[in-house]
C-alpha cells in the first residue's frame, strides 16, 4: 500500500503541475456554471409563469428543483466529462514512455498492479476535487431553495463513480500507445460507445435490448440521478471499474514479455 501511495502522490503531483489539469478543471467548472446558471434561469421562469396563471399553484407543486434544475445539470457534466477525462487520463502511460521513464518504472522493485492502482488512485483524486467544487450547485439550492437532499446525494455519487469509470476505461487506453493524442481519442472513443450502446435496444429484441441496456453506463447514471440507489447499479460500476483495472493491470504487465 506504501507503493500506491507513494506513486500516487507523483502522479497527483504531476498532474497539477501540468497546465492541462488547470484547463481541464477551470473549464469544467465554468461549464458546470454556465448549465446551471440556465437551469436555474429557467427553473424561475416557469415558477413566474405558472404563478400569474388561474390554479397555477396547483401546478407549482409539481415543479420539482431536482428534476428541473439537478438531474439535467448532472446529465450535462456527464457529457462534459467524457471529453474532459481523457485529456486527464492519456498522460498514464503514455508520457512514460514518450519520456523513456516507462522501462524504469517497470524494472523498479514495485508490482505492476501497485502501479496501475498508484497511479488509478491519483487521477481519482483529481478527478474527485473537480466534483466536489460542483456541490457548491448543490449547496447553493440547499440555502435559497428547498431541494430533496437524498436524491441530490444520490446524484452527486452517480456522478462520482461515473467519473470513476472513465478514469479506468482512460488508463486502459493510455497504456496502449505512447502517443497521448491516440491515447486522449481512443478513451473518447470508447466512452463516448458506452453513453450509446443502448439506443438500438428498443429495436434489438428483449435479450439484446437488456443485454445493450445493462452494458450501457448512462443507464446506470440515470437511476441514480433520480434517487434510485439500485444494487445492480452498484455492482455495475464496481465491476466496470475493476474490469478495466485489470485490463490495464495486464496491458501494463505485457511489456515485460515483449
Amino acid at each position: 500500500m506504501r507503493n500506491v501511495l507513494t506513486i500516487a502522490g507523483r502522479e497527483l503531483r504531476s498532474i497539477f503541475v501540468s497546465p492541462i489539469a488547470y484547463v481541464v478543471m477551470t473549464g469544467f467548472l465554468l461549464l458546470g456554471g454556465w448549465f446551471f446558471f440556465n437551469l436555474l434561469a429557467r427553473f424561475n421562469l416557469l415558477v413566474s409563469m405558472y404563478s400569474s396563471f388561474q390554479g397555477g399553484a396547483e401546478a407549482m407543486q409539481r415543479l420539482n428543483v431536482n428534476e428541473f434544475v439537478l438531474a439535467p445539470l448532472f446529465h450535462n457534466l456527464s457529457v462534459v466529462l467524457v471529453i474532459l477525462i481523457p485529456m486527464i487520463t492519456m498522460r498514464g502511460f503514455a508520457e512514460e514512455k514518450r519520456a523513456r521513464t516507462y522501462q524504469l518504472l517497470l524494472t523498479s522493485p514495485v508490482a505492476t498492479w501497485e502501479i496501475v492502482l498508484g497511479k488509478f488512485v491519483g487521477m481519482v483524486a483529481f478527478i474527485s476535487v473537480m466534483v466536489a467544487l460542483t456541490s457548491i450547485y448543490g449547496l447553493i439550492l440547499w440555502i435559497y431553495g428547498n431541494p430533496e437532499v437524498g436524491i441530490m446525494v444520490s446524484g452527486y455519487l452517480g456522478l462520482l463513480l461515473l467519473a470513476i469509470t472513465f478514469v479506468t476505461i482512460g488508463l486502459f487506453a493510455s497504456s496502449l500507445t505512447e502517443n497521448q493524442i491516440i491515447a486522449a481519442v481512443t478513451g473518447l472513443v470508447m466512452l463516448l460507445l458506452l453513453f450509446v450502446i443502448a439506443w438500438p435496444a428498443d429495436s434489438a429484441g428483449k435479450v439484446v435490448g437488456d443485454v445493450l441496456r445493462y452494458v450501457s453506463v448512462t443507464e446506470h447514471f440515470a437511476g441514480l440521478v433520480k434517487g434510485v440507489i439500485d444494487s445492480k447499479s452498484l455492482v455495475y460500476f464496481v465491476t466496470m471499474i475493476a474490469g478495466w483495472l485489470f485490463l490495464t493491470q495486464r496491458s501494463v504487465e505485457s511489456i515485460r514479455w515483449r
